[in-house]
Order: C-alpha cells, then structure tokens, then sequence
C-alpha cells in the first residue's frame, strides 16, 4: 500500500524539476489508487510525450480532459500532443477549446500559438502569443514567436517590431537576427552587418552564433552584392551544422533506389484509390518557387491553399506498418504491397478536414512529396500532382543558402555543396522514373516560365487541374492567404524575374557543382 500523499508530492517535485522517466514511475504508482485524478494523468501524458512515447501522451491526455474538461492547460498541451501525431484537423479543434476557456498564463497561451502554427492557423497563433506577450514582455522566445505568426500573415512592421525588442532583451537569441535579416532585401545604407559581426566576434565559439549569425550575415552580404563574402559565410554556416550531424550520400541514394524498386512498371491494374479530385500537391526541390506556384492558384476562387501537410506521408506511414521511418526502411516495397490504397486516400482526405472542406479544391504543398508521388497516384488516381522545376544550379545553390529545419533528416544533404548536387541528381532521376511509370499524372513546370510568361502558364496550370480562368490569378501579390515560408515578403511582391539565373552570382564558387551536375548528365539552364 503506497502513501498517496507522499506519492503525490513526489510527483508533483518531479514534474516541476522535468524529470520525465521519474514523472512517469510516480504517476505509474498512482494511477491504480487514483484512476480518476485529472491532474496525475496530465502530468503522465506530458512526461510520455518528452519521451516521446505519443500514444500512451495522447490517452493520458484525452483522459485529463475529459476529467476536467474546462482546464485550458490540460487542452492545450493535449492539442500540442495532437501536432506532434500529425492530428492535425483534431489538434485546431481542441485548441479552439482551450482558448475558448479564456487561458490567461504565458505557459498555456504559448503552448497554444505553437499547436496554431502548427495547423497553420497563424492569425489565431497571433493572439495567443500577442497575450504571452503582454504577460511575459521580457521574454525573448515570447517575442520570437509572435513575429513567426505576424510574419506569416503579412505584418513585417509588426516583426520587425517584437524581433527588434527580444533582440534588445537578449542579444544572444540567435534565432531572432537570421529572422531580421530574411524580414526584407537589406539594403547598402540599412542593414544589421556590423551589429552581427561584432557578436560573432564576441561569441565565435558559441555554435548557435556560428549557425545563425553566418547565415544571417550570408543573407546579408547577399542583399548588398558582396557574393564573395556572402558565400564564405553560407560554408562556415553550414559547417557548423553539419559538426552536429552525420549525413551520407550513400544513405540517401539507396532511399531513392528503394522507391524506384516499389514501383518498377506503370500500374496497369483496375483504379483502386479513393476517387475524389479535390487535392493538388504541389511537389518538387525546396527553394524552387513552390510557394509563388501555390500563391498563383490558390488566387482562384476555388482553391484553397492548405499549406504544407505532413498528412499525406502520416497516412503511409500508418498504413505500411512499418516500425522505421518509411522511407528509410529498406524494404519499402513490402511495407507498401497490401495497402488499401482506396482507405489510405480516404484517410488522407479526412485528416486535411475541416479547413480544406469550403472549396471545391485544395493545394497541399509540401515539395518533399515528390518522394510519394507513386503512393499519391495510387491512393488519388484524379488528384492533380504538379511539379516546379528549376535550373538546377539555382536549385542547388537555394538549398545550400537556405537554412532547413534541424529538426528532420530530410534536409541533411544541404549543409553542403557537392552533397546537395548529389541530392538533386537523384531527385532528377526519381523524377523521370515517375515520369516513365504515372504517364500523363504529374504536371512538369518550369519556374522560369511561372516566372517570364505568368498568364500562359497560368492557363496551362489551370488546364491541368480542370479549373475555369479567373484573372486573379494573374495577381497573386494581392492573395491575403499567410505564407509561412522565410522571406514572405518576397511571395507578396509582384512577380519578378531576378532571381532566374541567381547562380551567376556565385559562378566561381559553383564550378565543382556544375561539373558533377553535368557528369551526371543534368541538363543545365543556358
């Protein structure tokens, strides 16, 4: 027989000093005498989701809401929980719960912007973080996000603002001067280069300097036309992060290998998926334009733009069974060959539910789902899949500029050069072999013509997905829809043509690229 009030102030110590697996242990003791405490299963959820254990996180979770249904803490690390399962359609409901219960500390309401950014909910993201802010005004992190959320739906003057001031408050918040820095086109007489280098100067040793701050001023340099030094920047920003990690070419061309393997002959079989024609994904090598593409036919009436789902590889993932990351697993085909592909487009469909419900189309635009563009055929046999494609040394050179986030393994290949030409060499080959095997299924188009002729590859574009014209899309600067993309600003402007052709910049910098591209056999842009 366990002392239950000892017990429970042993959990609550734990709790409070973030010592998950003895949270768990205590909570483990408790749950057989007090099966129905709200406050043990809440703090039992919490631990398992630091260990990242999500299903155990998810019913202890739901289990604390249900016992105190009008706590808006229980909700709103419940809805964080959802984020971190890719439940999306069911996290922005539960956090529309929670704010509906008026929550009124910083922890609460900041834990809420972040489950709204993660459902792309940026302008409810917005109000929780403005009232973790009035709350919390000393907080750089505080301030952080609530620019994230402001940038996202078009208030640069607003996150200049609050970045500004986490900077003041701590300058050391290294985050906050790469934001700065990708708010707008620095200029000669207005930029943040010396305030940079002097702290790069003073915290060269700290690793978080030497990322950010390097990238920061690449960007920078960038924007002022000095490209050497921009690019001596991009390298040493880079190398720091990959000091942190291990990446493999090898690792990667074996993925590419095991998908080419899972679908080796177009599909000649009876239709199987789910029929519903509402999905375009809009695929391709990050840093190629995807997001100005999906600004263009998300103008239209009738389409809704999404954002980046991980819905659709979440589905896979589920439905395979398989305990590796996908598309890591070694044996992609076998995890993949009893698929219900008719469920696993339904399921994917009511994953995306309720926003993408209102219009009769929806834009899903994760460039990365060029990798599932076999299982996407399958399991959507009338969904659109469409393609930007772009000079290759452009691309390269936009992945390497381009800080990823850390937190996924699939951007890995970018904190090099060379590794990020191997990279796109065998996305070029994926993408031929889709080609060969989805005749007539995915839609290739340049980013230089979206770009040099907008209304007939507008037209096209529209053609494509079955979509009556409609002149907006001729004016995608004018879409009020938030972009959650670094340099948003950019997305906002009229379409410009000086990006085409960007790696002239860097031409001696890129001559080991362009040889391994054209050994390869990579058609280069003139």
């Amino acid at each position: 027989m366990i002392d239950s009030t000892r017990a429970y102030t042993k959990l609550i110590a734990a709790f409070n000093q973030n010592d998950w697996p003895r949270v768990q242990q205590r909570a483990a003791q408790l749950l057989p005498v007090a099966p129905h405490d709200a406050v043990v299963h809440f703090m039992a959820g919490v631990a398992c989701m630091q260990t990242q254990q999500m299903p155990q996180a998810l019913d202890h979770l739901l289990k604390a809401t249900q016992l105190e249904p009008g706590r808006a803490d229980f909700l709103a690390q419940y809805a964080r929980a959802l984020t971190l399962a890719r439940r999306m359609r069911e996290a922005r409901l539960v956090a529309d719960e929670a704010m509906s219960c008026s929550p009124n500390d910083p922890m609460t309401l900041d834990t809420l912007g972040v489950a709204y950014t993660q459902v792309n909910a940026f302008e409810q993201a917005a109000t929780a973080f403005r009232r973790t802010v009035a709350l919390m005004p000393g907080q750089a992190s505080s301030r952080f996000n609530l620019a994230h959320a402001l940038t996202a739906i078009g208030d640069n003057d607003g996150a200049e603002q609050e970045l500004e001031t986490g900077i003041r408050l701590d300058p050391r918040y290294w985050k906050a001067h790469l934001n700065v820095a990708q708010l707008r086109q620095q200029a000669p007489t207005s930029n943040h280069l010396k305030r940079m280098q002097a702290l790069l100067a003073q915290h060269g040793s700290d690793i978080g300097a030497q990322i950010y701050l390097n990238i920061a001023l690449a960007k920078e340099y960038d924007d002022t036309a000095d490209y050497p030094k921009a690019f001596e920047h991009y390298v040493r920003g880079n190398a720091a992060i990959r000091s942190l990690r291990s990446y493999s070419s090898k690792h990667d061309e074996a993925m590419f290998d095991g998908l080419i393997r899972t679908f080796p002959a177009a599909h000649d079989g009876p239709v199987e998926g789910d029929p519903a024609d509402e999905p375009i994904f809009i695929i391709g090598m990050p840093r190629t334009g995807t997001t100005l593409l999906d600004r263009v036919l998300s103008s239209h009436p009738d389409v809704y733009s999404a954002g980046e789902l991980q819905n659709f590889p979440t589905a896979l993932q589920q439905a395979s069974g398989s305990r590796l990351p996908l598309l890591f697993d070694p044996d992609i085909a076998t995890h993949t060959s009893a698929i219900d592909w008719r469920q696993l487009g339904a399921t994917y469909l009511a994953s995306t539910r309720p926003a993408t419900a209102d219009q009769p189309r929806f834009i899903d635009k994760l460039p990365h789902n060029f990798l599932y563009a076999g299982f996407i055929a399958r399991a959507l046999p009338n969904a659109r899949i469409i393609c930007l494609r772009r000079d290759p040394l452009d691309t390269c050179l936009g992945n390497f500029r381009h800080l990823f986030d850390r937190e996924t393994p699939f951007y890995d290949y970018s904190f090099d050069l060379l590794d990020t030409g191997r990279y796109y060499i065998q996305f070029d080959r994926l993408m031929a072999h889709w080609n060969k095997v989805l005749p007539g299924r995915i839609l290739e188009l340049p980013y230089e013509s979206l770009v040099e002729a907008p209304e007939a590859t507008a037209r096209q574009l529209l053609a494509f997905c079955d979509l009556p014209w409609n002149d907006a899309c001729l004016r995608s600067e004018s879409n009020t829809a938030p972009v959650n993309t670094p340099n948003a600003w950019q997305v906002r402007a009229p379409i410009y043509r000086t990006a085409i052709g960007r790696w002239k910049h860097y031409e001696p910098q890129l001559r080991e690229l362009k040889k391994l591209l054209t050994e390869a056999g990579v058609e280069l842009r003139d």
